[in-house]
């Protein structure tokens, strides 16, 4: 998969999303965020969504997601913001395929 299919799924992912999500939660996470909204006096809403970015920070600052998409679509979250891959940078893209069958003929 490449770049642009990686930027197809996210934009239709981001679609399907919506405003709101429903989400079951287990017994564990429910303990869990009752705590945090009886510690924070946060709603429920607003610990989910930092839960998210905190999520999303850790999954980026560790590599975990930059190994999840190099191995999905063959970029990097970089690569993904932006909107090109290293090859393209680099402008190795610009310059034809080496061909070594014909490199000496005359």
């Amino acid at each position: 998969m490449t770049l642009e299919d990686l930027t197809t799924d996210v934009e239709e992912t981001y679609g399907e999303l919506g405003e709101s999500i429903d989400v079951e939660l287990d017994r564990e996470t429910r303990t869990e965020l009752a705590m945090l909204l009886a510690a924070t006096g946060a709603d429920a809403d607003e610990l989910v969504r930092r839960g998210i970015h905190a999520l999303f920070r850790t999954t980026v600052d560790t590599g975990d997601l930059d190994f999840q998409l190099r191995n999905g679509y063959d970029v990097s979250y970089d690569e993904y913001l932006m909107g090109m891959s290293v090859d393209e940078m680099a402008g190795e893209s610009q310059y034809p395929q080496r061909d070594d069958e014909r490199r000496y003929r005359m």
